[in-house]
């Protein structure tokens, strides 16, 4: 298996250039399968995930191409209606063909969804939500079987405003009788991004980025072409990359209102950040303030997917900050390898742990225990004295495209092997 090995101590910093969400692209991928037309979506990752979904696709019957960073899907001829069980089991995204899926055809069957191993994540709200539209669900030695003689729109009510239950149940609407409301719905910017792709191929989609959607049900949808967003996720890696080793870094593309969750984090560390033109320039601090407490929540708060960066950076700083992961319960894997590497980590509860920053890192070899983890494992390679190795990289390269390539261009001295 690959790995990364990394020689601390080189700052982070130049210019970076960033491609779409990988939060956004999948959806959007699975969103594709309704229309039963020609998509085209720009500003493509080159990720695992996205070679996943793609054969995903593939398997249904859409004609799928990969090339110069666009997407070109051809839903018309879908003459699938299951998605094998070893897809489903290399994406827990995947669950989120089952709402495009059920909007296209009467009946489908997809098995449980794997992943990174987080948390239990059940999928109880997305069925939720699909019962709320009229379809009928069974389940049967790990497959989930989803019938429907039409879907009618109706008042969704989530319990919790998670991200893929709220989009299933926007794909499901899309084509239903009627009008849908999802309350208490998730308002992270991916969740804007579909809406925009999906109202550009003909839905009636408003609502996004706020706690209530309202979809208007359509007959027929047409082609589309659409750009994705800036991944957030990604840009605030690098930032901490750049911050982690005393490096100045300069982001192309950002989009104020997505990021800045991210940056009033990196701030209160004593990061200087200002805002310019379409994107922004990061100064490193001087010294890394320790921030008293950091909780995760949904949108618009300080995001689960940053939590273990952020983590690697404080690991780093004067003082002692508290994390609290309220999103996933499995979410703090990271914390014994860090330790590995000369950190100082308390476990206080399952989710909750108090990180007291240490004068430096010693490099070591550690083991990606999922994606975000496996990241915040290279970041504190960056600044770790001597080498480090990172083993089971299959996690990073999920969701960050050739990441070694570009923190080597940042100045970084990284390879994978």
């Amino acid at each position: 298996m690959s790995k990364y090995i990394i020689s601390g101590g080189n700052k982070v910093e130049g210019r970076l250039d960033i491609r779409g969400a990988k939060n956004s692209v999948l959806p959007i991928m699975a969103a594709s399968i309704l229309n039963e037309s020609k998509n085209t979506i720009k500003n493509i990752p080159d990720i695992s995930d996205v070679h996943v979904m793609t054969d995903i696709l593939r398997s249904l019957g859409c004609k799928v191409e990969y090339s110069d960073y666009t997407l070109y899907i051809d839903s018309a001829n879908i003459n699938i209606n299951s998605v094998k069980e070893e897809h489903m089991k290399m994406l827990r995204s995947s669950i989120i063909v089952m709402g495009a899926m059920i909007g296209r055809l009467n009946n489908i069957s997809i098995s449980y969804p794997g992943g990174c191993s987080i948390g239990a994540r059940p999928i109880d709200l997305h069925l939720y939500a699909l019962d709320k539209l009229g379809v009928k669900i069974s389940e049967d030695r790990g497959y989930i079987h989803c019938n429907r003689e039409y879907l009618v729109g109706n008042t969704i009510n989530l319990a919790f405003p998670s991200v893929g239950a709220t989009e299933n149940a926007m794909l499901a609407a899309v084509k239903a009788k009627g009008i849908t409301i999802i309350n208490n719905a998730a308002r992270e910017p991916e969740i804007e991004d579909l809406q925009s792709f999906l109202n550009s191929m003909g839905a009636k989609v408003n609502g996004a980025g706020t706690s209530c959607i309202q979809i208007e049900g359509v007959d027929k949808l047409h082609s589309v072409t659409h750009t994705i967003i800036p991944d957030r996720i990604a840009i605030g890696t690098y930032m901490i990359a750049s911050a982690i080793t005393g490096g100045n870094l300069e982001v192309d593309k950002v989009i104020k209102s997505h990021i800045h969750p991210i940056v009033s984090r990196l701030e209160q560390t004593g990061c200087d950040i200002e805002y310019k033109d379409n994107g922004l320039i990061i100064k490193s601090p001087s010294k890394i303030l320790p921030i008293d407490i950091i909780k995760t929540s949904p949108h618009p708060g300080f995001p689960t997917d940053m939590q273990s960066q952020l983590m690697a950076l404080l690991c780093l700083s004067e003082g002692s900050s508290i994390f609290h992961e309220s999103i996933f319960e499995n979410r703090f894997m990271h914390c014994g390898e860090l330790v590995k590497m000369g950190a100082n980590i308390i476990n206080v509860t399952d989710n909750i742990c108090m990180v007291k920053g240490v004068n430096k890192l010693i490099g070591a070899t550690v083991k990606a225990p999922d994606l975000r983890a496996g990241a915040a494992l290279v970041l504190a390679g960056l600044a770790a004295e001597g080498i480090t190795e990172v083993v089971n990289i299959s996690h990073v390269e999920r969701g960050y495209e050739h990441i070694e390539n570009t923190l080597k261009n940042l100045g970084a001295n990284i390879i994978k092997i």
